[in-house]
Parts: C-alpha cells; sequence; structure tokens
C-alpha cells in the first residue's frame, strides 16, 4: 500500500481534479484522502455519499467560573495574544490555547474546554471510499485534522487491502501541507506554467526535498506561457525531478467539475487529454513501484 500526495504550490493549480482522475484510474483499487480541510472539495467533485460523520474537537480552550474570579488581572496581563478583556471575557477567536491563563491563575478559576471544531467523514464515491473533513470558520488546529483525516484513510484501506492511497494535500507550505507529507510515499506536485506558479512550485519543492520524500512533478496548462514551460522542464531535469506529464488550458477541466465527472471520464469529448491522464498515471506508478524496490 502506498500513498500519493497531490500538492500544489497556489491554490487553482489542478491538483484536486487530478486527483480525482488517479482515483478513477486505479479501478476501484484506492482509499481517497482529502487534507484541504480549509477548503474540501473533492466530496463535491466525486459526487460522493456520507456513510460515517465524526466530531472534530481541537484543542481545548479556557472557559472562567466567574464565581471563582476575583478579577484581579493577572490572566489579562499575561496573555501575549490581548484575548482576555479586562472584565475578563475571553476571545475564542484571539486566543491560541497556550493555556497561560489556566496554568497562573491564582484563584483556579480557569478551565479547560473541548470545543467541536469540525467534522470529518467516511463517504462512499463511484471510484472507492473517501475520508474527507470540514473545519468550522475559524476553526483551529487544521493539521491535527488533517492527521486525523489521513490515519483513517490508512486504516481503511489497510482494511479494504488496497494497494494505494491517493490524498488530495492542501495548497502552500503551511502547517496543514506538512501534516498532509509527513510519511507520504510519493508526492506528485502540480504547477502551472506560469512566472508565479514556478516560483510557489519551488518553495513546495524545498519543503517535499526537507522531508526527504520522493517527487514527481506534473505540469498543467503549460500552454499559457511557453518560454516558461520550457524554462521550467530545463530546470526540472537539471535537478533530475522527473515530468510525468503536460496538459494544455483545456475548459474540459470545468466542464468535468460542473457535471461531477474525473478527466478520464470524458473521453468522448477529449480523447488526447484523457491518454495524457493515463500516460501520466502509468508514469506515476512506474516511479511509485521503484521507490518501493529501493526501500526493500
Amino acid at each position: 500500500m502506498k500513498e500519493i500526495v497531490v500538492i500544489s504550490g497556489k491554490g487553482g493549480a489542478g491538483k484536486t481534479s487530478f486527483a480525482a482522475g488517479f482515483s478513477r484510474l486505479t479501478g476501484k483499487n484506492a482509499v481517497l484522502v482529502d487534507a484541504d480541510v480549509d477548503a474540501a472539495d473533492l466530496s463535491l467533485l466525486m459526487d460522493s455519499k456520507i456513510l460515517k460523520k465524526n466530531e472534530f474537537k481541537g484543542l481545548p480552550t479556557p472557559v472562567v467560573d466567574m464565581d471563582k474570579c476575583t478579577k484581579c488581572g493577572k490572566c489579562v496581563e499575561l496573555c501575549r495574544f490581548d484575548a482576555i478583556s479586562p472584565d475578563i471575557k475571553i476571545d475564542t477567536l484571539l486566543c491560541e490555547g497556550c493555556q497561560v491563563c489556566y496554568n497562573f491563575c491564582p484563584e483556579e478559576a480557569i478551565s479547560l474546554k473541548e470545543c467541536p471544531m469540525g467534522e470529518w467523514y467516511v463517504s462512499e464515491t463511484p471510484y472507492g471510499p473517501l475520508v474527507h473533513a470540514k473545519l468550522d470558520p475559524g476553526g483551529e488546529n487544521s493539521g491535527l485534522l488533517v492527521s486525523i483525516v489521513r490515519k483513517s484513510g490508512k486504516a481503511l484501506a489497510r482494511d479494504m487491502k488496497k494497494d494505494f492511497i491517493i490524498t488530495d494535500g492542501p495548497p502552500g507550505i503551511g502547517c496543514s501541507v506538512i501534516s498532509s507529507l509527513t510519511g507520504a510515499d510519493f508526492v506528485c506536485v502540480v504547477v502551472e506554467a506560469t512566472v508565479s506558479g514556478v516560483h510557489d512550485m519551488e518553495r513546495v519543492m524545498e519543503l517535499v526535498d526537507f522531508l526527504d520524500i520522493p517527487s514527481a512533478v506534473l505540469i498543467n496548462k503549460y500552454d499559457l506561457n511557453l518560454a516558461a514551460c520550457s524554462s521550467l522542464e530545463e530546470k526540472l531535469g537539471q535537478q533530475g525531478i522527473p515530468v510525468i506529464g503536460k496538459f494544455p488550458y483545456d475548459e474540459v477541466f470545468y466542464r468535468a467539475i460542473l457535471q461531477k465527472k474525473t478527466i478520464p471520464d470524458m473521453k468522448d469529448v477529449t480523447p488526447y487529454i484523457h491518454d495524457s491522464f493515463e500516460k501520466a498515471w502509468n508514469h506515476l506508478v512506474s516511479l511509485v513501484s521503484k521507490v518501493g524496490q529501493n526501500l526493500s
């Protein structure tokens, strides 16, 4: 069982479309995981049906017992995030959960309470099971929720004896991205052939290299800037990073989303893109299998 995480340096590069398409080509031999918990949309594209719902609770937040509180102001003085007002009201949006107020309250008037921050689900899709989540607006600890979703996906894949876990990771290089990459077997980085897209990809690749995870690049919308695409391919070749495929800017991606289909399902509309998708997937599987041989 191998986990392939699909990420990008910026939003809108197409990683969700590729993650969904790869899952379609596994022949229901994969568990899908949507690790982009701040803006999860893989379940919409996959036309999923929720089978199991679970509550997610983040780190505990402080609650003041006003019967015990003497309003000495110690908590206001110590709070570095200005989350406690002079009348000892805690602003949960400003609170970072450091627990200083809880530990130093002389009257022990502050306790810690776990609060619901969102939900995570196990759903059924036409291409296999999907584990995904929804973080409440303003909810914290997205890295923790990503970890829960990934662990649940791995357990499900192990129980169902699937060969692959296809994880749609969040964009960027933040905490949730690190949580989605840690322990993965392989990373597929989707990049747009634009100056900003290449810049953001380089930042992601630095993170992937730091975590020492084998990787490959998939170039999307390569015809937006042919010079940038050529320069990118040359740079990746010098670094020894394989390019598993190149895709042009095409409206079939948007039509597939509107119809709740993957790109491989649109074979009759754009057969050449379907063929490119299959070649990219086969190349990716070949690289992942070599990683397994090296590890053994």
